[in-house]
């Protein structure tokens, strides 16, 4: 008899339960969220274990990973599917919700979601950690700013490089805030420092990547976008089509139908939102400040003057995501004119 397995993972345990064909509930215990524990659980010979399920989530790469090695026929499921199915039940606990894994894995309702490789996971750590250092440094700066707006001391437009310089000329003579902007400016410092070292990182790792470095070739696409979009797509075979990453990355509108009603919303915001901003950004930069025209900023300012900037920028950063995953597939760089993109066919 096939056995059916659904793993509710928590940081300290993990919730496993164990069906048979029939819905008949065989098992159910608690163990340490930890591959070792919970294939002390699973590698029982008495068990036919048609299918692992466990929902994304934190810790649901690593828990792939190691029971996937150890042979065991794990799936890593969608969580809004996850969550629309066990909405039914009244009592929400980690023994209702292995639960009603298990017994989605049994009737095959579920929708799988592709585990990154470990190169990816490192490289949108690294992202990640980037993105938190340049966020704190921001945010100590923002706060010396308006901490010294109660002294009447208004610190004005001013780069990164001369902030530091600015706070020291606009305290001078006052000992008490010079006290109090010594450790903030320290801490800011320090951030910056590690910043910038995580960023050159980021370069190398860039500008050694042949993938990255045809990314690069679209106009408004840097290093840090092409490195996020290499780690987020990971495997640009997983789509069937380019036109598909739009939506994985929320930047196609959502439907709302019902009824005689029909109302095309704003993006659905799903996926990736760290990528979905980078495109976005990408694409605000090659409508500002590329100066070079292209087939693809000259669509973009058409769209601009049917529907505004706005919505001009974020249908760029769809068209960005399509494009990028096409010259990946094809293995070709960006083409400026459809002349060249014609000719090339």
């Amino acid at each position: 008899m096939k056995h059916f397995i659904g793993l509710d993972v928590a940081v300290k345990e993990t919730a496993v339960c164990i069906v048979d064909e029939t819905g008949r509930i065989c098992r159910e215990v608690k163990v340490v969220s930890h591959c070792d524990d919970l294939l002390a659980v699973l590698k029982d010979p008495a068990l036919n274990i048609e299918r692992v399920g466990l929902e994304a989530g934190p810790m649901s790469q690593w828990l792939f990973e190691g029971l996937a090695c150890a042979g065991l026929p794990v799936i890593c499921i969608e969580t809004r599917h996850v969550k629309a199915f066990l909405k039914a039940r009244p009592n929400k606990t980690d023994r209702n919700d292995a639960r009603g894994i298990a017994q989605m894995m049994r009737v095959n309702l579920y929708r799988p979601v592709h585990v990154k490789t470990l190169t990816s996971q490192k490289r949108r750590a690294l992202l990640t950690a980037r993105k938190l250092l340049q966020g704190k440094a921001i945010a100590i700066e923002n706060d010396i700013r308006g901490l010294l707006r109660n002294f009447g001391l208004k610190v004005g437009v001013v780069g990164t490089v001369k902030f530091e310089e600015r706070i020291c000329e606009l305290v001078e003579g006052m000992p008490d805030l010079e006290e109090i902007m010594g450790p903030l400016l320290a801490a800011r410092r320090k951030l910056r420092a590690e910043f910038a070292r995580l960023h050159k990182k980021v370069l190398t790792i860039a500008k050694s990547d042949a993938t990255c470095r045809r990314l690069m070739t679209v106009p408004g696409v840097g290093p840090v976008v092409a490195l996020g979009y290499a780690a987020t797509i990971d495997i640009p075979q997983r789509f069937r089509s380019s036109k598909a990453v739009g939506p994985i990355l929320g930047l196609t509108p959502k439907l709302n139908e019902s009824g005689e009603s029909k109302r095309d919303g704003c993006i659905s915001l799903c996926g990736d939102g760290m990528m979905r901003t980078l495109l976005y950004e990408a694409a605000q930069t090659l409508m500002t400040r590329v100066t070079k025209w292209s087939w693809l900023k000259a669509w973009a300012m058409n769209v601009a003057k049917r529907r505004g900037m706005r919505k001009a920028i974020v249908a760029l950063a769809r068209r960005l995501a399509v494009v990028m995953h096409r010259m990946w597939l094809d293995g070709t760089e960006f083409r400026w004119t459809r002349e060249t993109m014609a000719s090339a066919t």
